[in-house]
């Protein structure tokens, strides 16, 4: 074990501070805190290589992965020092709240059994043919299941999703910031006698909607074209009532810069720590995030959901 003074110098690096602050909690192997720290493999590598050789770190290999750790083996005084010393020094890394967040959905994964079976699944839906099923089926079984609530659709768009909700909602409030989709959207509604379709002109960062007056709020790919798509999630949980709850579906991080362009999108997508972090700084609760597709052609657009209760 490394002498107290090398051991400064070794945790004086933010990175190795963290990487050894989340293995003292858990085992992890490369890919996982490269997830957390969104950091290259080989960086992360380098780092453990020398937590290693300092007897701060060990590693396991369970099939073909490899799991690091902290040193629990030491003498109790070498132990002791190590936590005492990382403890200290956490309270200067700004960014030991994001990784305990990137640490819960980690492990979240690897809980989540069925999940491995949903990815799989996850971009066959209609790859072959069969008859009478579609994604606008689907659409209409899933919400005919929802009994009748007071909905918020932000972003909203022309309205689609709307009207398809407006079928079994009490109420929608379809929200959009631009006067030629709520025209077209209202149009539409009144074309198909949606009496309980309402389409309002407004921002999704401040939507004109009277606060806890909604059952269920909906950003459906329209984060990604929030200025401060924070507002956006807070702004959802102020109109929510007590027990209402967020939805969120949104593209996985991605670096297809054209879609700034393409597609007008403010942000390229979030991470799922990002919008865990968004729903639980707004004071949501019960938050659940994960992938649910993956395309198969290029630029591979990844959709991640996201909800929580208020």
């Amino acid at each position: 074990m490394a002498s107290t003074i090398n051991l400064l110098r070794l945790l004086a690096d933010p990175t190795r501070l963290r990487l050894l602050l989340l293995l003292e909690q858990e085992e992890l192997s490369v890919a996982e805190l490269q997830q957390i720290l969104g950091m290259g493999q080989s960086r992360i590598s380098s780092h453990l290589a020398q937590l290693k050789r300092a007897g701060a770190v060990t590693d396991r290999r369970v099939g073909k992965n490899v799991y690091y750790g902290a040193n629990h083996h030491g003498r109790n005084s070498q132990r002791e020092r190590v936590a005492e010393i990382t403890h200290l020094l956490a309270r200067e890394v700004p960014e030991t709240t994001r990784d305990r967040t990137g640490l819960k959905l980690i492990l979240h994964k690897r809980q989540d059994k069925a999940r491995r079976y949903f990815d799989e699944l996850a971009g066959k839906f209609g790859r072959s043919y069969v008859p009478g099923r579609s994604w606008e089926a689907l659409a209409h079984m899933l919400i005919s299941l929802l009994r009748p609530l007071t909905v918020a659709d932000l972003g909203a768009g022309e309205g689609t999703l709307s009207q398809l909700l407006a079928k079994r909602a009490r109420k929608v409030i379809a929200i959009d910031n631009s006067p030629k989709m709520v025209e077209f959207g209202g149009q539409l509604a009144k074309k198909h006698g949606f009496k309980n379709l309402e389409y309002r002109l407004g921002d999704i960062e401040d939507p004109p909607i009277a606060k806890s007056s909604v059952e269920l709020a909906i950003l459906s790919q329209a984060l990604h074209h929030a200025i401060h798509p924070e507002r956006a999630v807070a702004a959802a949980h102020r109109i929510l009532k007590r027990g209402g709850r967020l939805v969120i579906l949104d593209l996985l991080s991605h670096r297809f810069e054209r879609a700034r362009q393409l597609y007008a999108d403010h942000w390229l997508g979030f991470s799922e720590v990002q919008l865990h972090q968004f729903l639980e700084k707004s004071g949501f609760r019960e938050i659940e995030v994960s992938l649910v597709s993956h395309e198969k052609q290029s630029p591979y657009f990844q959709t991640v959901f996201a909800t929580g209760v208020k």
